[in-house]
């Protein structure tokens, strides 16, 4: 529990920070110097980091990226997790662009669901978005997910002004068509350091869909224990993740581990110690809990970003793992 009274009982673990596509809203178009492996948490460190927070109330856990799939023997990691006392969820988010050929090992290890990132439905604008990425694998990799019963396998949508705002209604009904296996979750553009592109507010997007498919009804409770907020529209459930314009930052209930060992409190700031420095410095395991307490009371209220200005998000994407 931090200083504000939230509970925080789910951990992202980025295990990479490298990444086989460049979205245009992660990765600045000159690219990244990636962290050298001997800077990144080995397995076993994950797992311990994992076992000691499950102590303490830790019940579910996220693995991202970067692109977790280009982690090699990454079922591994997903059979460690699952097997440590007191977690009940094991999760991934994904681009999905090798995920066809793992759907099924990964489920066999303990994986329970998993989100894919799709931004268009377009080839030509998946590639331009992604820069490079192959709509047809992502297809693939849904489809394969589906099929290994990693459902509902949720499709993140990050929703641009101008860029791919004119695909919110035909995405739904793309969605509509797979339901109930997949549920679809509109991302409000989160703005990181240089990388500026046109919020849509998620009010908006509900406005367009109602236009199409009639007013989506709210449900009730947060799926997950995540930040969406989700509505029933047809057959499909919606959910609107909005940090912009309808910020859930006083339910937080989130932990960011990075592939570096840091963990980080808030999307929005970086200024938070090594946890992998802790571990290989030979600390006890109540010595590795006592510094994550510490590190959850110094927990902010809240981030300052604001739809048109405010204060960016600090770092880069594809190493916090979203």
């Amino acid at each position: 529990m931090d200083r504000f009274g939230r509970v925080h009982n789910y951990l992202r673990v980025s295990v990479t920070d490298r990444c086989n596509f460049r979205c245009v809203y992660c990765l600045p178009a000159e690219g990244v110097t990636w962290l050298p492996r001997e800077s990144l948490l080995g397995f076993e460190e994950i797992a311990r980091v994992v076992r000691v927070m499950a102590g303490m109330g830790l019940r579910s856990v996220r693995l991202t990226g970067g692109e977790p799939t280009v982690r090699r023997d990454l079922p591994a990691l997903v059979e460690a997790i699952a097997a440590v006392p007191g977690i009940v969820d094991v999760s991934m988010t994904t681009n999905a662009h090798r995920f066809a050929g793992q759907a099924a090992v990964l489920k066999a290890a303990g994986l329970r669901r998993v989100n894919i990132s799709v931004d268009s439905l377009d080839a030509d604008r998946f590639a331009r978005i992604t820069r490079g990425g192959e709509l047809a694998s992502v297809l693939a990799g849904i489809e394969a997910a589906i099929e290994a019963g990693l459902t509902p396998v949720k499709l993140n949508m990050v929703v641009m002004r101008g860029e791919n705002d004119d695909e919110v209604v035909s995405m739904a009904r793309w969605a509509m068509e797979r339901a109930p296996a997949v549920q679809l979750r509109y991302i409000e553009y989160m703005p990181f350091d240089a990388r500026w592109h046109q919020n849509v507010p998620a009010s908006e997007m509900r406005a367009r869909l109602a236009e199409t498919f009639g007013e989506p009804v709210p449900l009730s409770a947060r799926q997950g224990g995540g930040p969406a907020r989700h509505w029933q529209l047809g057959p499909l459930v919606v959910g609107f993740i909005a940090p912009i314009t309808e910020h859930f930052c006083a339910t937080c209930n989130r932990l960011r581990l990075l592939a570096d060992g840091h963990l980080r409190t808030c999307l929005a700031h970086e200024d938070t110690p090594s946890l992998r420095d802790v571990v290989r410095g030979g600390a006890s395991d109540d010595q590795l809990a006592a510094v994550v307490r510490n590190i959850v009371a110094g927990k902010p209220a809240g981030h300052l970003a604001e739809a048109d200005g405010g204060r960016a998000f600090e770092g880069i994407m594809t190493q916090i793992g979203g």
